[in-house]
């Protein structure tokens, strides 16, 4: 999933013209659950894979006494706290029509 963002995605909050949002829906409230449909799905996908990359360093002690600092665990979390927000990059994908989506509910009104 890191690999696919894109190097367009700021990494910090930018304001937005709030007409830009709404002129693929016509609905500024039907834009908002789209978009944040979509960055929940990046935020799952993003928690798998770092997730997935820190189970490798795994170990299977289980005394809390020790303590391990690994190296690669913390360049892989510094290197995922980096990362665009998945909001940012669920806005950047519905403002560049890498979204898709539907209304049921308006295709029914259109038959």
């Amino acid at each position: 999933m890191s690999t696919q963002i894109s190097k367009s995605v700021p990494n910090s909050t930018v304001t937005r013209d709030l007409r830009d949002l709404d002129k693929k829906t016509d609905n500024i409230y039907e834009s908002i659950v789209i978009i944040s449909k979509r960055a929940n799905q990046i935020a799952v996908d993003m928690k798998e894979e770092l997730n997935g990359k820190l189970a490798e360093f795994a170990t299977t002690n289980d005394n809390l006494e020790e303590v391990f600092e690994n190296r690669e665990q913390i360049e892989i979390s510094k290197h995922y706290e980096r990362l665009p927000k998945p909001t940012l990059v669920a806005i950047d994908e519905f403002l560049n029509d890498k979204v898709y989506f539907r209304n049921p509910a308006r295709e029914k009104d259109e038959d």
